[in-house]
């Protein structure tokens, strides 16, 4: 399906809807290949992580659908995966189990470790990409924040300071050995991992914060999305008040990304069942909502390769065909872009 809308001297968008379904499975997250082009990695489990397995999937996007390289299962449910910044094969996943898998598309049967230092759910993972370093972080429900060396052999470090389940941990693009992390205590803390100490502790909203993530140009600035559905741009400068307040979803926000392409171009994927594009420097800063979706839409990412593509995840309860991944090809003509 495809179609396209514009919004005058701002916004053009060509929607092309590609879906692969799987049976009897959620999507948590997903997320695009840095080395190529067309590929992703998606997370998903059985009843929504309460009970069941999970799913690793590695699939690539065709001229006319989406097809499936690799598939793996595990005993829990899987709820975040990320790509490996130094070989195109591998990727890390967390699990129920409170595990952290590291897997490799050459490799079909097993993953090459399993780590089990977590005492509850693996709800983040994430993979250093600046220069000179390759680490995972991995945030949990217990808690913690865990730092590995890729080989997941033993955490090199166990950060603590939240006082709620740790929904999002995102490595610095910026600054090497600093991560964000949101938590379920309201607050965002950035973290030094050589210092293993929280060097800023922002207590972004009065509600569960199930996201964060870092603008890829600017290394003070960070969103956060939340159970009170707002979207909230900080500057670490100044965070007695957020730069911008973005309101319009009418749930919790499962997922927030900045643009890779533009300093103040994001996106939120919501239970509310929609994917909202935002340009927090605009008076008026909601560029779109894609409302196609009819379930929770939990993964969210910008492809790396292609500007202003964008893929996301959604579950569909009623129908048993549980992933559905899109991809919205977005012409941004965006003053200082």
């Amino acid at each position: 399906i495809s179609k396209s809308m514009q919004i005058p001297g701002s916004l053009r968008m060509m929607m092309t809807v590609k879906a692969f379904r799987t049976p009897a499975r959620h999507g948590y997250a997903v997320e695009t290949s840095p080395f190529v082009p067309r590929r992703l990695a998606c997370a998903a489990s059985q009843y929504y992580g309460i009970a069941g397995c999970g799913t690793l999937l590695v699939l690539d996007e065709t001229e006319t659908g989406i097809s499936i390289v690799r598939s793996w299962e595990w005993g829990d449910g899987l709820f975040d995966v990320a790509w490996s910044e130094t070989n195109e094969h591998v990727l890390v996943a967390g699990g129920g189990d409170g595990s952290l898998q590291l897997w490799d598309t050459a490799n079909h049967n097993a993953p090459l470790r399993v780590a089990k230092e977590h005492t509850h759910e693996v709800y983040a993972v994430d993979w250093s990409q600046t220069r000179g370093e390759n680490l995972v972080v991995s945030g949990s429900w217990d808690h913690t924040a865990k730092v590995w060396d890729p080989s997941l052999s033993k955490s090199l470090t166990t950060l603590r300071g939240h006082e709620g389940v740790i929904y999002s941990t995102i490595w610095s693009p910026h600054i090497p050995g600093c991560f964000a992390s949101a938590s379920g205590d309201g607050t965002l803390r950035v973290w030094d991992v050589k210092s293993a100490v929280c060097r800023l502790a922002v207590p972004a909203h009065k509600a569960e914060i199930l996201s964060c993530d870092w603008c890829k140009y600017d290394q003070n600035v960070l969103v956060t999305g939340s159970v009170d559905c707002s979207v909230c741009v900080w500057d670490l400068r100044n965070i007695r008040q957020p730069v911008s307040r973005l309101l319009g979803h009418t749930y919790a926000i499962r997922r927030v990304k900045f643009s890779p392409f533009s300093k103040t171009v994001l996106a939120s994927c919501s239970y509310d069942f929609t994917v909202r594009f935002w340009d927090y420097s605009r008076n008026q800063p909601l560029l779109d909502t894609v409302e196609h979706h009819s379930e929770f839409v939990c993964g969210l990412d910008f492809n790396l390769h292609i500007p202003n593509q964008v893929t996301h995840t959604h579950t569909h309860t009623h129908t048993h065909t549980l992933l559905i991944l899109t991809t919205l090809s977005l012409s941004f003509s965006l003053p200082g872009i």
